[in-house]
C-alpha cells in the first residue's frame, strides 16, 4: 500500500510501529531468518557447521548474483581536476562536460554484456549529479547547462532504454559538508523527519510520505539526499557505500548512520542490494577484481555500530568461509550470514578518466572475469567518462572485445543434447554420445539452498578409465574452470567429494573454447 501520510521507521528491518500522529506505520519487512543465523562460542563445530549449511540467501541477493558483470562509472569534479579523491572545495563550474551523452554509455556497456550500471551521484569530495535540495556543490552550480543539468536522470533514463538495471553510489564521505560544518561536527543522533523539507520545496503540500530516523546533522543529510535519488530517478537496483572516512582531522571521525540509511532504502528501494558497506554484498577486500580461490558466500560476522553488521576475518584474508576459518571466527562472531563478494577493478589504473592512461588488455580482463565470476563472485568493472561525457573509443571497444572473448571462453554447452544421470548422493554423470574435446567447465550449485560444496572432482572416462580432469574446493554460485589442455572423452562426471549438507547441482557444463 503507498504510504501517503507521516510514517515511523525504526531499524534496517523495518519494524512496525504506530506514528505520533496515530497513524499506522507501513507494514514490516518480511523476517529473513536463514539469512544470518545466530552463533554462539558455545557451539561445537558440527553445530557451526550445521548452521552455516542452513544459511540462504534473500530473494535480492539471488537477484543481484544472476547479474555476474556489473559496471562502475566514476564522473564527477575529479574527472576534471585529474585528482582520484577530491577536496570538496572545487568551483563547480569546472565541471563541463559538453558532449555528455549517456545514451553512448549505455550502448556501450550493453555490447559489453553488462546488466546494471552505477552511477558516482557523489563521490568523496561531496560534489553531486543531481538536482539536489541540499547542497550547492553540483551541477546546479555549474554554468553548464545554465545549472539546469541532471547526470543522474539521464543517466537512469538510458540505462533503463538499453535494458541496463541502475545503481546509485553516494558516498558516506563528504569533504564539502566538513568545510560547512555539518560533516563529522560531533552532533548526537536524534530523530530527524525525512525528508526535511526546504525553503521554496517543491514537495511542500504534496503529501510526500515522511519517516522520523535518528540521525546525526550529515546522517540526516544523508538521507535527505537518499530520499530524492531514491524517490524521484525511478526504481533503483543496487545502492553502493563504502566505508571511507573524510580526509579531516583524526581526533573527527563521523560515525555513520547505517541502521537509518538502511531502513530508509529497504522502504524505498525493497528491490535494491545494499553493497558494500552493507547487508547484502560485501567487498572482496582488494580493487583487483579477484575473489579467492575458494571464495564463500556464508562468513561470520558481527555487529558495529549503528547496526553494522560486517566481516569478523580481516578482508585481506585469504579464507572467509572454510570450516577452519568460521571456527577461528566463532569466538568474535554474532553470527553466520549468506554476505557474497563483489569484485570491484578499475579498467583504467585510475577510477575517474586521466588522459594518459589506457584500458587494461582483453587478456587481463578475461583474467579477472576467470578470478572473479569464475569463482562465484559478481564483478565490479569501473568504466569511467572522460571530460567530454562519453566513454573513450578505447574503453568501448575493450568492453565489446571482452565480450566476444568470454564468448569464445564459452561457446556452446555440450552437454545441451547429453544423457545426463545422478545418483542423489553428489555424483553427477554426462554421457555426451560420442568422445569430445573439452577445454572448459562451468559448475553451479542451486544456491537458493545454501552453499555446500567443500571438495569436488572431474573426471573423464579416457581409455575405459576415470581419469581427474580438475578438482577443486568451492562451487557456489559459478565455478569456471579452463584446462591446462584440451580432454577427448564421451562420458564424464562430477563428484562432490565433501559437503556441508544436501548437495544440488544446477549446472555442470562442458565446453571446447574457440581462442
Amino acid at each position: 500500500m503507498p504510504l501517503t501520510r507521516r510514517h515511523v521507521l525504526l531499524a534496517a528491518t523495518a519494524t512496525a510501529v504506530v506514528a505520533t500522529t496515530g497513524v499506522p506505520a507501513f507494514a514490516a519487512t518480511p523476517a529473513e531468518p536463514h539469512f544470518r543465523i545466530p552463533v554462539s562460542p558455545d557451539d561445537s563445530p558440527g553445530e557451526l557447521i550445521a548452521k552455516a549449511s542452513r544459511v540462504r540467501p534473500t530473494e535480492r541477493q539471488l537477484a543481484w548474483q544472476s547479474l555476474e558483470k556489473t559496471a562502475f562509472l566514476h564522473f564527477g569534479v575529479n574527472t576534471f581536476t585529474g585528482l582520484e579523491w577530491g577536496t570538496g572545495d572545487e568551483d563547480p563550474d569546472i565541471f563541463r562536460p559538453t558532449g555528455l551523452d549517456t545514451d553512448q554509455w549505455a550502448r556501450a556497456l550493453r555490447d559489453g554484456g553488462f546488466k546494471l550500471a552505477i552511477l558516482t551521484a557523489k563521490h568523496h569530495d561531496g560534489f553531486v549529479l543531481y538536482q539536489s535540495r541540499y547542497t550547492k556543490h553540483g551541477v546546479v552550480s555549474s554554468s553548464w547547462r545554465g545549472g539546469d543539468a541532471d547526470v543522474l536522470r539521464s543517466f537512469a533514463d538510458s540505462m533503463r532504454k538499453y535494458g541496463i538495471k541502475v545503481g546509485v553510489y553516494i558516498s558516506p564521505a563528504d569533504e564539502n559538508q566538513y568545510a560547512h560544518g555539518v560533516y563529522a561536527n560531533g552532533s548526537k543522533r536524534s530523530t530527524r523527519t525525512v525528508p526535511t523539507l526546504v525553503d521554496g520545496d517543491d514537495r511542500t503540500g504534496r503529501g510526500v510520505p515522511s519517516y522520523e530516523l535518528d540521525a546525526t546533522d550529515y546522517g540526516a543529510h544523508m538521507l535527505n539526499q537518499l530520499y530524492e535519488v531514491l524517490t524521484e530517478y525511478g526504481p533503483v537496483d543496487e545502492v553502493w557505500f563504502d566505508g571511507a572516512q573524510g580526509r579531516i582531522p583524526p581526533d573527527k571521525v563521523e560515525k555513520y548512520d547505517w541502521d537509518s540509511w538502511y531502513a530508509l532504502v529497504r522502504e524505498l528501494a525493497p528491490d535494491a542490494s545494499i553493497a558494500v558497506s552493507g547487508p547484502d554484498v560485501r567487498w572482496v577486500g582488494n580493487e583487483d577484481g579477484m575473489a579467492r580461490e575458494n571464495e564463500w558466500s556464508v562468513i561470520a560476522v558481527k555487529q558495529g555500530d549503528n547496526g553494522k553488521y560486517g566481516r569478523v576475518l580481516p578482508y585481506n584474508s585469504a579464507d572467509e568461509g572454510s570450516r577452519e576459518a568460521l571456527l577461528k571466527a566463532q569466538p568474535n562472531a554474532a553470527a553466520l550470514q549468506w554476505f557474497p563478494a563483489e569484485c570491484d577493478v578499475s579498467i583504467r589504473p585510475g577510477w575517474f578518466y586521466h588522459a594518459d592512461q589506457q584500458p587494461k588488455s582483453v587478456a587481463q580482463l578475461t583474467d579477472i572475469w576467470y578470478r572473479s565470476v569464475g569463482r562465484g563472485a559478481v564483478l565490479l568493472l569501473n568504466v569511467p567518462p572522460d571530460t567530454n561525457g562519453l566513454l573513450p573509443a578505447a574503453d568501448v571497444a575493450r568492453l565489446r572485445e571482452f565480450r566476444e572473448r568470454t564468448e569464445r571462453e564459452l561457446p556452446v554447452d555440450l552437454t545441451r543434447d547429453a544423457r545426463v544421470t545422478d545418483d542423489g548422493a553428489g555424483t553427477r554423470t554426462v554421457d555426451l554420445g560420442r568422445p569430445l574435446a573439452v577445454d572448459r567447465i562451468r559448475l553451479a550449485e542451486d544456491i537458493r539452498h545454501g552453499q555446500q560444496v567443500e571438495h569436488f572432482v572431474v573426471e573423464a572416462e579416457v581409455g575405459g578409465s576415470w581419469t581427474v580432469a580438475a578438482e577443486h574446493g568451492t562451487v557456489g554460485a559459478t565455478r569456471i574452470l579452463p584446462l591446462p589442455a584440451p580432454v577427448t572423452a564421451r562420458r564424464w562426471r562430477l563428484r562432490v567429494t565433501q559437503a556441508r549438507a544436501a548437495v544440488h547441482i544446477r549446472e555442470f557444463g562442458l565446453y571446447k573454447s574457440q581462442v
